[in-house]
């Protein structure tokens, strides 16, 4: 059996005044690394991390090298594990999406919005495959009795977690949330091939 424990990064000042960060080098707050700090003795007392994976981005760098003051384990950043690209959209308000681009809105398109693409981004389709892609490439490379670590963002920790659970991209996202510093947790059992999702969006250390 192998553990991943996914979590998302700290508190930054765009998500404290709701906009629209995508691949933006937002730096943590004060509440952001203080939310990192105690999600590193958390994951310092209930797991053996034996290695951790990251997002590239500046938000999620900024986290792990929290996390490291509490854990003993190589890091590898990834690409893959970032935030869905938003392109143009990118610093706007969250609330002005559904007046001004109800197109790329999941609740006012459904199904239809999570195709679609702004100029310079990518789609909620496209994020998915990208994290599914690489949760199977780390599944496959993964080794019985370990713990890996992931450090990612919000979307692509629902995506994942609705793969998991079997949900369309709506349901993920709209129905699924995902608190600062949170912890999913999943077992993966390498002789039946299946994963099971035993934690979701715990944020009781923060």
């Amino acid at each position: 059996m192998t553990t991943i424990v996914a979590v998302r990064h700290g508190e930054t000042e765009w998500n404290r005044t709701r906009r629209l960060q995508g691949w933006a080098p937002v730096p943590l707050t004060d509440r952001g690394r203080a939310q990192a700090d105690r999600l590193g003795a958390t994951l310092a007392d209930r797991y053996d991390i034996d290695r951790v994976l990251s997002s590239d981005l500046c938000r999620a760098e900024e986290t792990v090298e929290v996390l490291c003051d509490h854990l003993d384990a190589p890091v590898t950043f990834d690409p893959a594990w970032r935030e869905r690209d938003v392109g143009v959209h990118q610093g706007l308000q969250f609330d002005e999406m559904p007046e001004r681009f109800p197109e790329y809105d999941l609740s006012a398109s459904g199904p239809e919005a999570a195709h679609r693409s702004p100029e310079s981004g990518e789609s909620l389709v496209d994020v998915r495959e990208r994290v599914v892609e690489r949760w199977e490439t780390m599944l496959a490379e993964s080794e019985s009795g370990e713990t890996v670590l992931v450090v990612t963002h919000g979307g692509p920790v629902r995506l994942l977690l609705g793969h998991l659970n079997a949900l369309d991209i709506v349901e993920a996202i709209l129905e699924r949330s995902q608190g600062h510093c949170s912890i999913n947790e999943v077992e993966y059992d390498h002789e039946t091939g299946t994963a099971r999702v035993v934690r979701e969006n715990d944020t009781s250390h923060c």
